[in-house]
């Protein structure tokens, strides 16, 4: 359980760190403007892209499989996230 615990707070940095990065833009620049619509589609996507690693992880014995499935994970994750922010479709 202390693994399991250990990971959620890791997680919960990332997601902290990842979504700090143009927070902290948005005081330097103009050319970084998100709204709070921005901030909590990335975090939702983020959440989401990290708790179905989580799962992926706890569920399934087969290394192969557990890192064929998270790679897809990553994957999507990242073409949602482009096609958001810029529209790639």
């Amino acid at each position: 359980m202390f693994n399991f615990s250990k990971r959620i707070l890791t997680y919960i940095l990332i997601v902290i760190v990842i979504l700090s990065i143009p927070l902290i833009a948005m005081q330097y620049t103009s050319e970084v403007n998100w709204t709070l619509f921005d901030f909590s589609m990335a975090s939702l996507l983020l959440i989401t892209t990290l708790t179905l690693i989580e799962i992926t992880l706890q569920n399934f014995k087969n290394k192969t499989f557990r890192i064929t499935t998270v790679f897809v994970i990553v994957f999507l994750f990242l073409l949602l996230w482009g096609d958001l922010s810029v529209g790639i479709f």
